[in-house]
């Protein structure tokens, strides 16, 4: 029997074989063939090879080529079209302007800087280095030896660079980059401080409320000196030129050098990105950041509350990062340069989201966390300008970024689908927990911090405008979540009121994270952003009003907040109803409408709006208990007073005539 098993499987193996031979391609010799060898055998099924070493074929694997990057004009940098054929960057003068930029103040030339990655075997281009007239005993180690220089490098590049060097950078299952910021993973406002001279002194917002924590110009460059030589240390740095404000006549060029592929990659996708031309003419930057990251500054330096210290210095143009790897503070940081430099330019900055419709009327939205300022800006009936960040100039406006910053905690398809669809390759992913097989994201998970985000360019959103710019706005659009309950959904303002409003910027927060509260706590931000602007806010309302009466827009007040109660016994304003509301604004309805006055706040609402209950536009009516809803109502109305108290004494105009329409304008009771 075995004998049998043995000879059928041979006689099998036999025929398997011969067939195998017959299909596999055919070997020649080629008799007196151009080779060193003629007799060599070679395979003629494949062309022959232009490389001879393992090498060669690797230097083959990739070719030179432009990043494709969106330009203005709603094309792609890098193809042929309306932008013409591309340059690639001269190498020896951006080296020459970032080894400026580099230069310590205490020695009289830049670091010694090569272009590309240390780890590179490939020949790389270098700046030529003029010895100082310093003595010998003066020059460091990092005067001795080149930095490389990472410039503009594409999200696949800035990719491969986290994975390989920084520790807690993955790719999760959609394509984005999961980082981590390190300890910070927020925002350091007492940390923040800005350089104050004779110029500032007189012009920027100083003293109660003010976000403005003064530095001296001596702590400045001593700062600066501290991180100009941790980067100067490195074998590498990243450098980003880019621009902010998406209009041509009045763009900022921004420099960010830094030390993490994170940061450079999070800016890429922030700012607008240049075009291979815009970058080959790009020049002296008009500012510039240094993100020495992890580097703490120095406690024992004047003006220092701790490791951390982010500082702007307006006079100098520049930036200084210690002590905190989160990369808003760089976000954040130009919001309150572009608050400082456009007001110069009668060009109002604005913390606000902005879309526009198919007819080209413009909306703009103000509203802090929580108030829904994301979810309604995002309508898939009109183009998305911007999510955050916008200038409003003679012209019309613009956005200042080239990329949208979520927020990601609880993020789901169903509530945020445009947000979750941006999610992909390039995008950044702070602080996010993830599956460590799968690398399925899990939003939900604050193990890290309740503050994840997701930083990617604005195109990852279908219905974005490019280039994102628009006519002037028709409504300007207050959001609040009044937690207390008594706020109409719907009021329409006056100018005086929404300079009342503007300047107010209120919302209520719940603090259902501390146990046995269950009262509202009212919150207050000064021109819907009071982190981030440099004037006094009744300038930046002075300026809205001025723009809005130019224009003819109208101002809204809408609650999205609670309706028949305060939280805990009334409910909150269904989403779909403050929809209805938005989409009557938009379409000019509620201009036509009858309007009546309330109480105390003095609020014009509307007596209907197609598809929104009647019985909740006047509040009162909505509330079982009367007494409980006038006690609220006047509770609601000193908080606000109190808080209008700091801004009482700044003067707008000669004549003052216009702090007392605005004050008037407020709560009467």
């Amino acid at each position: 029997m075995a004998g049998n098993g043995n000879e059928n499987t041979g006689g099998d193996f036999s025929f398997s074989a011969a067939a195998a031979r017959d299909a596999l391609p055919r070997i020649t010799t080629e008799k007196g063939a151009k080779s060193p060898s003629p007799s060599v055998c070679q395979d003629d099924t494949a062309p022959p090879v232009n490389f001879q070493t393992i090498d060669e074929l690797h230097s083959l694997q990739k070719k030179r080529s432009a990043p494709t990057t969106p330009l203005r004009d709603g094309g792609v940098a890098g193809v042929t079209g309306t932008s013409g054929p591309t340059t690639p960057v001269s190498a020896e003068n951006m080296l020459q302007s970032v080894s400026a930029s580099l230069a310590s103040l205490t020695r009289e030339t830049g670091p010694k800087l090569i272009r590309g990655d240390p780890t590179s075997l490939a020949k790389v281009a270098h700046v030529p280095h003029t010895p100082t007239s310093l003595p010998a005993a003066d020059v460091s180690d990092s005067g001795l030896k080149f930095t490389h220089v990472l410039h503009n490098l594409s999200p696949a590049e800035l990719y491969e660079q986290a994975i390989k060097f920084e520790k807690g950078s993955f790719v999760t299952s959609t394509g984005a980059l999961a980082t981590l910021s390190g300890a910070k993973t927020g925002r350091s406002p007492k940390d923040k401080r800005v350089v104050k001279d004779e110029t500032t002194a007189a012009e920027l917002w100083w003293g109660k409320g003010s976000p403005n924590i003064e530095m001296d110009e001596q702590t400045f460059l001593v700062n600066r000196e501290r991180a100009v030589d941790y980067l100067n240390s490195l074998d590498k740095v990243f450098v980003n030129d880019q621009y902010l404000n998406w209009d041509p006549e009045n763009r900022l060029k921004v420099r960010i050098v830094s030390a993490r592929a994170y940061h450079s990659l999070f800016m890429h996708n922030m700012c607008i990105r240049p075009t291979p031309e815009e970058l080959e003419n790009f020049g002296t930057p008009d500012f510039t950041i240094y993100n020495a990251g992890k580097f703490p500054c120095n406690r024992f330096t004047h003006y220092m509350t701790s490791s951390t210290s982010v500082d702007i210095n307006l006079g100098r143009r520049e930036m200084v990062i210690l002590g905190t790897q989160y990369a808003g503070e760089m976000k954040k940081g130009l919001f309150g340069v572009m608050h400082y430099l456009m007001p110069k330019r009668k060009i109002l900055s604005l913390h606000s989201g902005c879309n526009m419709g198919k007819s080209g009327d413009v909306a703009l939205f103000f509203g802090l966390s929580g108030t829904g300022k994301t979810t309604l800006s995002t309508d898939h009936n009109r183009l998305l300008i911007g999510d955050d960040e916008h200038c409003w100039s003679e012209t019309g406006v613009s956005n200042i970024e080239g990329g949208c910053y979520a927020k990601c905690i609880d993020l789901a398809r169903e509530k945020e689908p445009d947000i979750w669809n941006a999610i992909k390759f390039g995008t950044v992913l702070e602080n996010v927990v993830f599956d460590e097989h799968t690398r399925e994201v899990d939003y939900s998970d604050k193990s890290v911090t309740e503050n994840t985000r997701a930083a990617y360019p604005i195109e990852y959103i279908p219905n974005s405008k490019i280039p994102c710019v628009g006519p002037h706005p028709k409504n300007v659009i207050l959001l609040a979540c009044d937690a207390f309950g008594v706020l109409p959904p719907i009021s329409k303002l006056n100018l005086a009121q929404t300079m009342y409003h503007f300047i107010s910027g209120y919302t209520a927060l719940v603090a259902g994270t501390e146990e046995g509260v269950k009262e509202p706590r009212a919150t207050f931000s000064a021109c819907f952003g009071a982190a981030f602007i440099m004037l006094h806010p009744t300038k930046y309302a002075a300026m809205l009003a001025e723009k809005m009466q130019a224009q003819g827009a109208t101002g809204w007040l809408v609650n999205t907040g609670w309706s028949g109660g305060s939280y805990g016994s009334g409910s909150r304003i269904k989403l779909g109803y403050t929809r209805k509301i938005i989409d009557a604004i938009h379409s000019g309805s509620l201009l036509n409408a009858t309007y009546r006055k309330t109480d105390i706040f003095g609020l014009e609402i509307p007596d209907e709006v197609e598809g929104v209950p009647s019985d909740i536009l006047e509040p009162i009516n909505a509330w079982a208990d009367k007494d409980a809803y006038q006690d609220t109502l006047l509770k609601l109305a000193r908080l606000f007073r109190n808080n209008f108290e700091t801004f009482t004494n700044h003067k707008i105009g000669d004549d003052g005539n216009l702090t007392e329409e605005i004050l008037a304008a407020g709560p009467n009771f």
